[in-house]
């Protein structure tokens, strides 16, 4: 999927580009991840895609709203979660 940048939002001093896909609009994440380290914030959202927490959440985000979601490739991840040697990318 091509998204473009169409828009963007100022939150605390940051600006956060706003992207749309196909059919929606998308928050970047890495946009508002420069909140927390405006040098790097790649490291945030790869950190936050470490956490169980939020695989848990993202996996029932993909039950609940993609009929291609494949569950078991999907435990693996959530097996490995929370390891030191545990990475996980948004292309992943």
């Amino acid at each position: 999927m091509k998204s473009k940048i169409v828009s963007t939002i100022k939150v605390k001093n940051i600006e956060v580009g706003i992207y749309r896909g196909e059919e929606q609009e998308y928050i970047s994440l890495t946009g508002i991840a420069a909140y927390k380290n405006p040098n790097e914030p790649k490291d945030v959202v790869k950190n936050w895609l470490r956490n169980r927490s939020t695989l848990e959440f993202l996996g029932l985000w993909e039950k609940v709203n993609n009929p291609n979601f494949k569950g078991v490739e999907f435990d693996s991840f959530l097996y490995e979660c929370g390891s030191n040697s545990f990475t996980l990318s948004p292309k992943k």
